[in-house]
């Protein structure tokens, strides 16, 4: 079975900070590309961020202009785990946050998790 789960979000002021944390189960998640992507409703699906495989290119990352400077995007191999750190978060940031894997950042994927929602409010 393959199978990715995402959590750590919540309602969180703006400003705050949350992280996000993409788990996997029945395959590794080093040999993938994973991608963070959101969803507000009434809005197209965003990629937010990728960190590549280490087979492709070393696991350089990468960002949408909007988060750039306030996201970050890391994997613990240990726990199979991809993480996105969300620091200064606007209320333009609420969606629903899905991560994904797939062969390449370049490319489109193939395994997606089920979302957790992220609301940034006062």
């Amino acid at each position: 079975q393959l199978q990715l789960v995402e959590s750590g979000g919540g309602l969180v002021q703006p400003g705050g900070s949350l992280r996000l944390s993409c788990a996997a189960s029945g395959f590794t998640l080093d040999y993938y590309a994973i991608g963070w992507f959101r969803q507000a409703p009434g809005k197209e699906r965003e990629r937010v961020s990728c960190i590549s495989s280490s087979s492709s290119s070393g696991g350089s990352t990468n960002y949408a202009d909007s988060v750039k400077g306030r996201f970050t995007i890391s994997r613990d191999n240990a726990k199979n785990t991809v993480y996105l750190q969300m620091n200064s978060l606007k209320p333009e940031d609420t969606a629903v946050y899905s991560c994904a894997a797939g062969g390449l950042c370049l490319l489109g994927f193939d395994y997606w998790g089920q979302g957790t929602q992220v609301t940034v409010s006062s």
